[in-house]
């Protein structure tokens, strides 16, 4: 299955005849887990929590994300609709288009954490290869060019190559791993005295969940495919629980016994090479590569004047730009942002698909549907201040916002009951 498949239906129902297996799905969303900002974000958690805490954090995020998913992919499997059109239908034309807008610049964010990692395996093989000080601005630059332009003419081909070259990252990831432990047989379990990003438990929580969230947010693009709502509920617990504890017991092997969390400067001190980068480097580029599409995608469905490649271009303009400002130093931060403002967005198009919009296949008539918008907004309004101060329901910034603006619309919609669509 490639991105491009069921294209004609973007905006309608999926035929059947297109539909697959669940566990298909599930090996796409676990060959995403083993990516390189999973690596950074596991390692960052583990050296402030120590071995036993980062996987209980893993384990916790695993179950959330899955939660999570089951719901979105039922939703998606009973109405074989897109992400695109679930949230209009729910939010109405206007309120998507600001909702897709949003979601394109996390895109956008998360390409330029993407070509961030580019630039450092660039900067790390002219080092190995050549013996040369590589400049990072360059090759963040020259990245988010060849990036886009190989977006806008050959997406079809890295879409193919993303399902070999992300698994291939988890390899390198465990023969780091083993390397680690051969240099550092028995090293300490133990939360390090000075991490580079101090966290607590819920902090962590919910920076695992963040890095998540947008895959589960827009699973009906991936999981409308699925044949059967057993089978969707299959993938989701074949995929999460399982890979989000076990990305976070090798990266934390690597961070503990090595005290680092910059793969690249690993993979050349341990001496994997020119070719260990490259499948990074790789990696990298499809994963981006599918940033770009996907927000095009979206984009030019919102805004039908716009040209697709058009949006990539200014897209991959803007993501290096987030690069170049250092975006991947500010990672943690952009993860707990992205875990306020996704769930809310979920948690209304799920809710919809259950009560206001049950058995009913049309999108949205009108412009804006106030009530999803004022729950969102007003849930931001809350969550945003309420982490900068300290105050949780559950030590879970991420949880805090799904429950506040799940029971909020629950309790807005009890009020406009009359006007649900049954």
């Amino acid at each position: 299955m490639s991105a491009a498949d069921g294209g004609n239906y973007a905006s309608g129902r999926l035929p059947e005849e297109l539909t697959i297996p669940g566990w298909r799905v599930a090996l796409i969303i676990a060959s995403f887990t083993f990516s390189l900002p999973g690596f950074l974000n596991n390692a960052q958690a583990s050296l402030a929590l120590g071995m036993n805490q980062a996987v209980l954090a893993a384990l916790g995020a695993g179950l959330i994300l899955c939660a999570g998913a089951c719901l979105t992919a039922v939703v998606s499997v009973r109405t074989r609709l897109t992400t695109y059109t679930l949230v209009q239908r729910s939010f109405g034309l206007w309120g998507a288009a600001l909702v897709n807008i949003v979601i394109a610049i996390i895109h956008f964010c998360w390409f330029g954490v993407n070509v961030s990692f580019f630039g450092d395996a660039m900067v790390a093989a002219a080092q190995d290869g050549y013996g040369v000080p590589g400049n990072f601005n360059l090759f963040v630059i020259v990245g988010s060019v060849i990036i886009t332009v190989s977006t806008i003419w050959g997406f079809r081909t890295l879409d193919r190559l993303a399902m070999v070259a992300v698994p291939f990252v988890g390899v390198i990831l465990i023969a780091v791993c083993v390397a680690a432990l051969g240099d550092n047989p028995a090293p300490d379990f133990g939360p390090v005295a000075a991490p580079p990003v101090p966290m607590s438990f819920g902090i962590a929580l919910s920076s695992l969940v963040g890095g998540n969230l947008l895959t589960v947010a827009a699973m009906p693009d991936l999981s409308r495919f699925i044949r059967t709502e057993r089978g969707a509920v299959s993938a989701m617990l074949l995929s999460f629980p399982f890979c989000a504890p076990v990305i976070m017991l090798v990266s934390a092997l690597i961070a503990l016994a090595t005290g680092q969390t910059d793969i690249m400067k690993l993979v050349v001190a341990m001496g994997f090479g020119l070719p260990a980068l490259a499948m990074l480097v790789l990696s990298v580029w499809t994963i981006n590569a599918l940033n770009l599409y996907s927000a095009g995608l979206s984009m030019a469905a919102t805004f039908p004047r716009l040209k697709q490649w058009a949006i990539i271009v200014i897209g991959g303009a803007i993501g290096g730009l987030f690069a170049l400002l250092g975006i991947i130093n500010s990672f943690i931060p952009f993860l707990l942002a992205i875990g306020l403002i996704i769930p809310p967005i979920a948690a209304i198009y799920v809710i919809d698909a259950f009560l206001t919009f049950r058995d009913v296949d049309e999108t949205a008539t009108v412009p804006v549907r106030w009530e999803a918008i004022g729950v969102w907004i007003g849930s931001l309004a809350v969550t945003l201040p309420a982490m900068q101060l300290g105050w949780t329901l559950t030590t879970v910034p991420a949880l805090d916002a799904t429950i506040l603006a799940a029971s909020g619309y629950l309790a807005v919609l009890r009020l406009r009951r009359p006007q649900v669509v049954a």
